[in-house]
């Protein structure tokens, strides 16, 4: 097998071509889950019966001339909190692993009607918060692969899946997927259906993607938010203009090294300046926390009270803050989150985006899933983000940039993404395969 993961790019050509089955493609996916799975516990559920018929099925599809698109014969995971029709969502909870689901949710709706493989369910971190997996970093299994999303990065950094689904609340998408050196996008507030996700606050709650390049992220996004975007041919057509900022200030309080990879990085005639973070952006975390905690108690709060050995420390610990709020500390943040986005508006223009790391440190020790703290302020202000993995520290862990633009600005962003991954030129390649 190849040493670098595939990906929907190199794939669909093949698949198109008959030069690679979507069942070849399938048990090359397998065979990467039975080398790593054991120690990188990456999937919650997994259905290989089911995935071998699909894609039998797709196989006999492309032979019979029907070929569907790009995700056509393509495995994805997806995580456990999102519900695929007859697999458990298990949301990281012990009462609820068994509990199947009855439909799909838009998005895997969307993704069965382009083709793709539904390969399984990916860990989540329990109810999507903070509270560490079973998952590992497969980079390094003393490491935290991020959370919530865990499985969902670990499984596309080893090549077990091409693409999967992720959600953030806080930094649920960019934090994971950037420990585990792939790519992410977080759309745009409301862009993509989350009906049919378990909720842990929904005015903040985004579905994300994560694959092994921007144009995968393009390719995924066009079909999981309906077909009115052009992502894809954005990236064919280059990018017209590019005006890109740098953020410091708050986003400065990285780790020294990843800092440094980051400004390496960086170096291209491409930034233009460093822009200045609009006043009361200080305020931001606490007010993110106020709305997080506050809804989350609102979805938990019934069910804690019934089941609390069902919910680990973290996630309480949120719950019970959320009660303890007031009206007008929720309220404030509100009113705080409404100011701050009007005055990023008038900072994004339409060929705008603005940078900075994408986690304020590598992967820390896998007691934690790590700080949110430079995500968080774009799920609370609902600002799609792309991250593109940027280099390595000194023991072989990846760093990654985060780019944001304006609200439904996603083709821009994903341009700006493709870009960036052009400028970084990292060889793609898999983990060490792990001995248990």
């Amino acid at each position: 097998m190849s040493s670098e993961p595939l990906t929907i790019t190199a794939a669909a050509p093949l698949i198109r071509s008959g030069d690679l089955t979507p069942s070849e493609l399938l048990e090359q996916c397998l065979r990467r889950i039975d080398l790593y799975e054991p120690a990188v516990k990456a999937w919650a559920y997994l259905d290989r019966e089911r995935a071998r018929q699909d894609a039998a099925k797709a196989t006999d599809e492309i032979k019979a001339g029907n070929y569907r698109g790009p995700l056509h014969g393509i495995p994805v995971g997806i995580k456990d909190i999102i519900d695929v029709f007859d697999m458990p969502t298990g949301c990281g909870s012990k009462l609820w692993a068994n509990s199947y689901a009855r439909r799909d949710v838009t998005c895997v709706e969307r993704l069965r009607q382009a083709g793709a493989i539904i390969l399984g369910k990916t860990v989540t971190t329990a109810y999507a918060y903070l509270d560490p997996p079973v998952t590992r970093n497969p980079w390094n299994l003393s490491r935290t692969p991020g959370g919530s999303s865990s499985g969902s990065a670990a499984a596309v950094a080893c090549g077990m899946c091409l693409v999967a689904l992720g959600t953030q609340t806080g930094g649920s998408t960019i934090r994971p997927a950037s420990y585990c050196g792939v790519c992410s996008l977080k759309p745009t507030w409301g862009r993509v259906s989350v009906d049919g996700v378990l909720p842990l606050a929904p005015s903040l709650d985004h579905i994300g993607v994560m694959a092994n390049c921007v144009r995968d992220l393009a390719v995924v996004f066009e079909v999981i938010a309906g077909p009115t975007l052009a992502c894809v041919s954005q990236l064919d057509s280059g990018l017209d203009e590019l005006e890109l900022f740098r953020l410091g200030e708050y986003f400065d309080n990285a780790d020294p090294d990843l800092l440094r990879t980051y400004r390496d990085a960086l170096r291209t005639d491409g930034v233009v300046e460093q822009l200045t973070l609009p006043p009361g952006f200080a305020d931001v975390p606490p007010a993110h926390l106020t709305v997080m905690a506050t809804e989350a108690a609102g979805v938990h709060s019934a069910r804690l009270d019934r089941y609390p050995n069902d919910y680990p420390p973290r996630i309480r610990e949120l719950i019970e803050t959320g009660r303890s709020r007031s009206a007008t500390e929720l309220h404030a943040a509100s009113v705080h989150r409404t100011k701050t986005l009007r005055r990023f508006r008038k900072k994004l223009g339409r060929f705008t985006v603005l940078a900075t790391p994408a986690t304020t440190s590598y992967a820390p020790s896998a007691e934690t899933t790590g700080s949110p703290a430079f995500n968080s302020p774009w799920s609370f202000l609902g600002l799609p983000v792309v991250s593109v993995p940027c280099g390595w520290s000194s023991d072989g862990l990846p760093a990654a940039v985060q780019f944001i633009a304006a609200s439904d600005n996603e083709p821009q962003l994903l341009a700006t993404g493709a870009w960036a991954e052009r400028q970084f030129a990292l060889p793609r390649r898999l983990p060490p395969v792990p001995t248990v």
